[in-house]
C-alpha cells in the first residue's frame, strides 16, 4: 500500500485514506454470490479522508456520520482484524470526512483499507498487504484496490488487482450534484436493464493502458466506458448534464465515476480547471466541486 500521509506520535497514528475514481467500469456478468464480475481501471486521487488511531480496551468509532456501527465499514475493518489475529484490546478511531459520501469515489472502501493498514502498524500484527486485502475483500468488491494502487486493473468482483505504473499525473475537476447514490441500487437496475447472466464483449485493456500512458484523450474518448452511466443519467439527468457541461468548459473528456453521481473532467492545468468553475457556478447544479491531480 502507497501511503500518502502517515505519522506515528506517542501512542497515537494518522492516516490520510485517498479516494479514487473510475476511467472505465464494465459489468461483465452477475455472480452466484450476488456481486458482479468487472473489468475496471482506477486510480487514486488527491482527495482524502483522515483516520487517527489511539490505543482503547474496545472498538470505538468517532465521526460526523450518522452511519450504524453495522454499517460502519471502519468499524467492520477494525473488528475483523482484530478476530482475524486474536488482538485482545481496542482502538479508538477518529474519522474526518473529506471525501463525499455515496458519491461514487470510494471514501468508505478506501478508510476500510487504510484502517486495516493502519490498526496492523498500531497493534503490531505484522500482516502483509496480500493477507489485509483479503480480509479486505469480506469488508467491500473496491477495498482490495488501495492495497495495490495508485493506478491498477481491477477484476473479478475486484479481489484481482494488477498495478499499473505511470509516470506522469492528470487534472481533474470533479463535480457532485445535490444526489447521493447506492452503489446497491445502480448495479440492481443495472441487472433490471440487461441481461446480466451473460458475459459481455471484453475490452482491450493493453491498448487501453497504453492509449492512457500517451496520455491521448481524443482516442481515450472513444474507449472510455462506465456501464452504469446509463441507469444513473435516466434516473439522475444532471449527471449528463454535467458531463456536457464539463466537455463544453474545455475538458478533454469527461465521465462518472464508479455508481456515481461524481463527474470528473480532464483538464489540461490547474487554471482551466478553475477557470471551468467560475463559468458552472454557481449553477442550478449545485453539489459539491473539486480541483485534483490523479496520484502515480
Amino acid at each position: 500500500m502507497k501511503n500518502p500521509s502517515l505519522f506515528n506520535r506517542h501512542s497515537s497514528l494518522s492516516v490520510k485514506s485517498p479516494a479514487k475514481i473510475n476511467w472505465l467500469l464494465k459489468v461483465i456478468g452477475k455472480r452466484n454470490d450476488g456481486y458482479h464480475n468487472i473489468i475496471s481501471m482506477m486510480q487514486c486521487i488527491s482527495l482524502y479522508d483522515n483516520l487517527v488511531f489511539e490505543h482503547a480496551d474496545t472498538i470505538e468509532v468517532v465521526s460526523d456520520l450518522d452511519t450504524p456501527l453495522d454499517n460502519n465499514l471502519v468499524y467492520k475493518a477494525a473488528s475483523l482484524l482484530k478476530q482475524y489475529t486474536s488482538y485482545r484490546k481496542g482502538v479508538k478511531i477518529i474519522l474526518q470526512k473529506g471525501i463525499p459520501v455515496s458519491a461514487g469515489l470510494g471514501g468508505g472502501s478506501s478508510d476500510a483499507a487504510y484502517t486495516l493498514s493502519g490498526l496492523n502498524m498500531l497493534w503490531g500484527t505484522e500482516l502483509n498487504d496480500e493477507e489485509l486485502s483479503s480480509i479486505g475483500t469480506e469488508i467491500g468488491s473496491d477495498v482490495p484496490f488501495f492495497f495495490n494502487g495508485p493506478f491498477a486493473i481491477v477484476e473479478g468482483r475486484g479481489e484481482k488487482v494488477s498495478p499499473v505504473k505511470l509516470n506522469s499525473s492528470t487534472v481533474l475537476l470533479l463535480v457532485k450534484p445535490h444526489v447521493s447514490v447506492s452503489t446497491a441500487w445502480a448495479y440492481a437496475s443495472f441487472d433490471k436493464l440487461n441481461d446480466s447472466r451473460l458475459t459481455k464483449k471484453s475490452i482491450d485493456i493493453k491498448l487501453f493502458c497504453q492509449t492512457f500512458k500517451k496520455k491521448d484523450f481524443a482516442s481515450l474518448s472513444t474507449m472510455l466506458s462506465n456501464d452504469l452511466e446509463d441507469v444513473i443519467i435516466d434516473r439522475y439527468p444532471v449527471v449528463g448534464e454535467i458531463k456536457n457541461r464539463l466537455l463544453e468548459r474545455g475538458a478533454a473528456i469527461s465521465a462518472m465515476s464508479g455508481s456515481g453521481p461524481t463527474v470528473f473532467g480532464v483538464f489540461d492545468n490547474k487554471d482551466m480547471a478553475e477557470k471551468a468553475i467560475e463559468t458552472m457556478w454557481p449553477s442550478a447544479y449545485g453539489g459539491w466541486y473539486k480541483v485534483v491531480d490523479t496520484l502515480i
